[in-house]
């Protein structure tokens, strides 16, 4: 057994001895195998780096049009070809050429982005903006109204070239290039509408005010327009009334009383009565103003149209540009646009400066409504230039400022002219009637009411009290009722300056009467009359009681009529004794003085106006009352007394005639 299990040892152990080696000497082959074969698979990659230039050179050459993975796979290769040949042969003539395989590439993906953006981006079309602008409220999501600014196919290749170039290009150059066509196309949209818009008006001959909330039929949608309001054509008017009176005063010859109606018209035929007669009579040149009014219009449309292009500018933006260079790049996108806008804000500004130096005020009524949409607009505003350097948000501001400060110097001085307006004897109304400066202060006050909280402003805005550091909506009502007053107080001493031109003082009471009651009764049928009672509780009563002593010193105009027939001037006669030649001769003058008085009066005040048909009748009622009772009393006395052998000369009146000789006063066609 012992000899059998050696013999079995010693076997193993030979062949041990001779399979261990060849075990080793396959494992070596083995090894030998994998690195031939790992050395032909770096030989084959390598290679593969001295064919990419030939294998891409042709597609590099024809551009990425219409193929944009295909040729960004090719990018790829040659990038990592010119990584290889700079890590391992730097001097490879290789290296030169890939590199500048590589360079071309690249300029053409910069290329073909340019060409992207300039072929696809569009001005959006004007109806598409106004949508936009009016679907604040109709809109539950802000994406439903999002406009297409690139179709989706070309937006997804910019977006690959896009963040291409960042990631591999290392090239920032077309972000510029973005900006640039993107803020021509804001620019181009922007003024696309404002053309538009003047188009529209030309053609309709109504100015489609921003401001009105009314229904387009030019778009599908038709959805009403949320704007700030604006009555068009009307603060063209009062411009017009402004400007006439500003500059050339009224026309003596005509007199004034052809410019106010009578009262009961509507405001409005009472504006346009008023601008047809100075426009008339000054050859205001046709259409001008309504041009100046579409300006204003489109001014405020292209504000709203700025801010809501920007946010959808920014949308896409986003997508494009990498996240650390998105502020910068979008705040030298909207700078031409938003330039422009202030640039056109400025220009407002500085005409309605020079206007007031010219003191023409209507110019201000120019800012309101665009400052007024400015301060509606500045937290939209606010929000979309969040990032942007500090001068970028600081130019709407400025803007707010400027006309804030421009509009109320404009107010002051107007209110400082209404009291300096000079006493010109020609630049009276001849018949007492209203003057236009009443008209023109009242019609200036009644645009302030559209604009309450604009104009509190701007007056707050030069306030320097502590009450105007903590601004509130009461305070700038305060304010706005004051200057109201202020103005009001200036014309009314104004006024009074002006009836001492009169040497009647009769018609001087009859011309501060119209005025009065014309201030009054606008007071009334406006909202004046409450802005003016926040200061002045009493404004109404004031404003009565003066017309009430303006009818009564007009009354004492007839004393000298009624005082020839006043019993108590006439000496006592006993009926039956029979009269003496002084007594016959004294009742003749009575007569004789009445009927001159009578006749005189009659004929002078006839030609003077009352516009206020209501006021008329009350003062010729009152006067045709006392008249007829002293005449009559005086008539029954003395009408039957034989003081003369020709009564009818001396009684040449009945006491109806009378009446109906008062009742034609103050009216040129009776």
């Amino acid at each position: 057994m012992v000899s059998i299990l050696s013999s079995f040892e010693s076997r193993l152990m030979k062949l041990e001895n001779s399979i261990i080696p060849v075990h080793k000497q396959t494992e070596n082959l083995q090894r030998l195998q994998e690195n031939v074969e790992k050395t032909l698979s770096c030989l084959d990659h390598v290679i593969s780096y001295y064919h990419v230039a030939k294998d891409t050179e042709k597609i590099i050459k024809e551009g990425p049009t219409g193929r944009l993975e295909e040729y960004l796979s090719c990018m790829d290769k040659i990038q990592k070809a010119v990584e290889y040949f700079q890590d391992n042969n730097p001097d490879s003539p290789e290296l030169n050429r890939v590199k500048s395989l590589f360079e071309r590439g690249k300029e053409s993906l910069e290329s073909e982005f340019r060409s992207l953006m300039t072929r696809h981006t569009k001005p959006v079309p004007p109806i598409l903006i106004l949508d936009l602008i009016s679907g604040d409220e109709e809109m539950d999501t802000q994406e439903e109204m999002s406009l297409e600014h690139l179709p989706e196919s070309v937006l997804h290749d910019i977006i690959r070239i896009s963040g291409w170039l960042v990631e591999n290009g290392r090239n920032q150059d077309f972000m510029t290039v973005y900006f640039q066509i993107r803020s021509v196309q804001l620019d181009r949209s922007i003024k696309g509408l404002k053309d538009h818009f003047r188009k529209n008006s030309s053609s309709s001959g109504v100015p489609y005010s921003p401001a009105i909330q009314n229904k387009r039929k030019d778009t599908p949608t038709k959805k009403p327009i949320k704007r700030p309001v604006l009555i068009p054509g009307t603060i063209r008017k009062a411009q017009n009334l402004l400007k006439q009176y500003s500059q050339h005063g009224l026309d003596g010859k005509k007199g004034a009383s052809n410019l106010i109606p009578m009262e009961g018209h509507e405001h409005d035929l009472r504006v346009k009565h008023l601008s047809d007669a100075l426009g008339d009579k000054h050859g205001l040149p046709a259409g001008r103003d309504d041009v100046f009014d579409i300006e204003i219009d489109a001014y405020i449309h292209c504000v709203s149209a700025f801010v809501k292009l920007a946010q959808s500018e920014y949308q896409l933006l986003t997508e494009i540009v990498p996240e650390h260079h998105q502020k910068k790049t979008f705040d030298s996108l909207i700078q031409e646009s938003l330039d422009n806008l202030i640039m056109e804000g400025d220009n407002i500004v500085s005409a309605a400066r020079k206007a007031i130096i010219r003191h023409d005020y209507s110019a201000v009524l120019t800012i309101f409504p665009i400052l007024k949409h400015l301060k509606q607009m500045k937290p939209e505003f606010d929000q979309v230039l969040q990032g942007t350097a500090a001068g970028t948000k600081n130019k709407l501001p400025g803007l707010i400022t400027s006309m804030e400060t421009t509009g109320a110097k404009a107010l002051e001085e107007f209110a400082d002219n209404i009291k300096n307006d000079p006493d010109k004897e020609y630049n009276m109304p001849k018949d007492g009637t209203v003057h236009e400066l009443t008209s023109n202060a009242i019609l200036f006050l009644q645009q302030l009411l559209d604009f309450q909280e604009t104009a509190g402003a701007m007056l707050a805005s030069q306030e320097t009290s502590s009450s105007a550091s903590s601004y509130s909506s009461e305070f700038s009502r305060r304010l706005l009722s004051t200057y109201i007053c202020k103005v009001l107080g200036n014309l009314q001493l104004n006024l009074l300056s002006k009836s001492k031109v009169y040497e009647d003082p009769a018609l001087s009471a009859i011309f501060l009467h119209n005025n009065y009651n014309y201030i009054l009764k606008s007071l009334e049928k406006s909202e004046l009359i409450q802005l003016v009672a926040v200061t002045q509780k009493t404004a109404e009563r004031s404003y009565r009681e003066l017309i009430e002593q303006q009818i009564q010193t007009y009354q004492r105009s007839w004393l000298k009529v009624t005082d020839y027939i006043l019993e108590r001037n006439l000496p006592v006669f006993q009926p039956g004794v029979k009269l003496k030649d002084k007594e016959r001769q004294m009742i003749k003058e009575r007569f004789k003085g009445f009927n001159d008085g009578l006749e005189e009066l009659c004929k002078i005040q006839k030609a003077w106006a009352i516009p206020d048909m209501e006021q008329r009748d009350k003062i010729c009622r009152a006067q045709k009352t006392i008249v007829k009772e002293t005449y009559g009393a005086f008539l029954n006395k003395y009408g039957n007394v034989p003081f003369t052998k020709n009564p009818e000369k001396y009684i040449k009146y009945q006491v109806d005639q009378v009446g109906e000789m008062i009742e034609k006063l103050f009216d040129t066609s009776a």
